[in-house]
């Protein structure tokens, strides 16, 4: 167990999720433009953007590059920095770092290492689409990118249909309309919202099924990133008297929770949890395949 006083007196550094505009630089925050004024340094998905955001609010600190293709080198070094008492900053392209992006291996490891991580909020494209979509929010999946694999991607769906609450989706403009498809294949004709350019002078939102969403594309090709906000689907999509993971054999119960968020360990155990199993009958017999 551990236990965090984001700011207690301690001898290390401080890990800070610093939220960046997603699209109208109105959205950063006086907090986040200090944070960044502050910290020793900042670690960065692309500096180049990340360069121009800084030049904006005449922000002058040193920036550095954390990323998928270099995180096992640049990691390792941010750690040690922050070890020794130097506060990190991290941003990602747009929005809440750590979603979707290297950064949750950047918190998990600080965390583990008893660094404090503080998050310093601010805009989230997930969570705008979610809230001008006008379907249900009292309770939702962030499910990220799909698969790109179709057959990857079916699989992916089967665990997500049955999930109570409102799916929160994110797609490419190259893949969207070989996405929607397989959605209605899979989900139904569910009321969704397909919304794009989030704060951005072409900001739109698409509300209607998911095959009026396919139709419009066909009609309106696409351009910009897309959030897609799907509604759940109606109760007797469920077997009678069945839960959400009967339908899911061991390995895909646990994978579920990984895709969650959560890390082998930690999914194991709620996995086990969810069939009265013990921890580890579950990895074994996850282990064994």
């Amino acid at each position: 167990m551990q236990l965090q006083k984001s700011f207690a007196q301690t001898d290390k550094g401080t890990l800070y999720l610093v939220a960046t505009p997603i699209g109208n630089l109105e959205d950063m925050t006086m907090r986040a433009i200090r944070i960044l004024k502050e910290v020793s340094l900042i670690a960065a998905e692309d500096t180049r953007q990340t360069r121009k955001l800084l030049s904006r609010f005449e922000i002058e600190n040193r920036l550095v590059s954390y990323h998928e293709h270099n995180k096992a080198a640049s990691g390792p070094e941010l750690l040690r920095l922050m070890d020794e008492g130097s506060s990190i900053a991290l941003v990602s392209d747009a929005g809440m770092p750590a979603i979707s992006d290297p950064g949750a291996d950047l918190v998990r490891e600080a965390a583990q290492r008893g660094i404090p991580v503080v998050p310093v909020p601010g805009a989230n494209a997930a969570l705008s689409a979610l809230i001008m979509s006008g379907l249900p929010t009292e309770r939702f999946t962030f499910a990220g990118f799909p698969p790109r694999d179709k057959k990857h991607l079916d699989k992916w769906l089967q665990e997500l249909k049955l999930l109570p609450g409102t799916l929160l989706l994110y797609e490419s403009p190259h893949r969207i309309s070989k996405t929607l498809p397989i959605l209605l294949q899979v989900l139904g004709d569910r009321d969704a919202a397909m919304i794009r350019e989030l704060t951005k002078r072409h900001e739109e939102a698409v509300r209607g099924t998911i095959s009026e969403c396919i139709t419009h594309l066909e009609e309106h090709p696409p351009l910009g990133e897309y959030c897609l906000v799907i509604a759940a689907g109606e109760p007797e999509e469920a077997l009678p008297g069945s839960i959400w993971w009967e339908q899911l054999d061991l390995e895909q119960h646990v994978e579920h929770y990984e895709q969650q968020g959560s890390d082998r360990k930690e999914a194991v155990k709620q996995a086990a949890a969810d069939r009265g199993l013990s921890k580890r009958d579950v990895y074994n017999e996850v282990m064994r395949k």
